[in-house]
């Protein structure tokens, strides 16, 4: 039997154990860093897959421009190449894409011209032999980051399976990053869930209403504070209440009125995030974490 005094000291021993454990879940205050986010190489798009001359000098820019700043990460939120499959335009990508200092880590995100417009289960394994996984999470300090197969989300008819292992993934992902103790939660794809409003009409640069929505809610309720892709090929940033939507333009060949090409960098603050795009012509030769990134 168990007495009055050891009941207490348990009680007592317990509560404190579960203290420390909601202690070491809550965010640490971590000095400024920053990442970069480039979008939509798209090895081949300049001249319709004739050749990928201007995109290699590009990408070549942004990767030795990533050398020299040393930023904690650097993500390419998808269309890594302009014609799914193709040999020469893969080869061309790897081949600058693995002159980035092995310090920094690279993280992929699959594009509709990697996978297909209308993904299919080979599509998928194809492009996660060639460049891994299609859908994973990563931590940079204060950064809990969540990457996403957005393209079998837009269209996940020929791919249902796919789709189904990726929400199931996602749930169990957004739990834990919610104890994850991170201050930060981002969720990392290449179609944007939305360019004005999150109720904005279906079209081809965004995710459709009848999965945007109720992923929309999850995020929310899994306290995800930004929303990071590419595809459109130019700028656009907006917001669904707390959330930030953050679509940034291309590495490669800029559409619409964009006329620029270039990358955006993203300072990572205790109190939250702070980016601009750059276009390549104006790359600084330094980040300045204290003067800001502006926009």
């Amino acid at each position: 039997m168990i007495s009055k005094v050891m009941r207490t000291t348990l009680l007592t021993a317990a509560s404190a154990a579960c203290f420390v454990l909601l202690l070491a879940a809550q965010p640490q205050p971590t000095p400024p860093f920053f990442f970069v986010q480039m979008s939509d190489p798209q090895f081949g798009m300049f001249t319709a897959d004739k050749d990928f001359a201007q995109e290699t000098l590009n990408f070549e820019l942004a990767i030795a421009t990533a050398n020299r700043w040393r930023p904690a990460f650097v993500v390419i939120t998808g269309d890594l190449v302009n014609k799914p499959g193709d040999a020469r335009q893969i080869a061309e990508f790897q081949r600058i894409a693995a002159r980035l200092d092995r310090a920094i880590p690279l993280y992929n995100v699959p594009g509709n011209h990697d996978v297909e417009n209308a993904p299919t289960s080979a599509s998928i394994a194809a492009y996660v032999r060639t460049f891994g996984p299609d859908h994973y999470a990563f931590r940079a300090q204060n950064v809990y980051g969540i990457v996403l197969d957005s393209t079998v989300i837009a269209a996940p008819d020929g791919a249902r399976a796919e789709y189904d292992a990726q929400d199931r993934w996602l749930s169990d992902e957004l739990a834990r990053a919610r104890v994850s103790g991170a201050r930060h939660v981002a969720v990392f794809q290449h179609h944007p869930w939305f360019l004005n409003a999150a109720d904005e009409p279906d079209g081809y640069f965004n995710i459709p209403l009848a999965r945007r929505t109720g992923l929309l809610a999850r995020f929310k309720a899994a306290g995800v504070r930004y929303l990071i892709s590419g595809h459109y090929h130019r700028n656009a940033v907006t917001r669904d209440g707390e959330m930030e939507m953050i679509t940034s333009g291309p590495v490669g060949m800029p559409l619409g009125q964009a006329t620029q090409s270039g990358l955006r960098v993203v300072i990572v603050r205790d109190t939250g995030f702070e980016h601009r795009f750059y276009a390549l012509g104006e790359l600084p030769n330094v980040i300045d974490l204290k003067a800001g990134a502006g926009r």
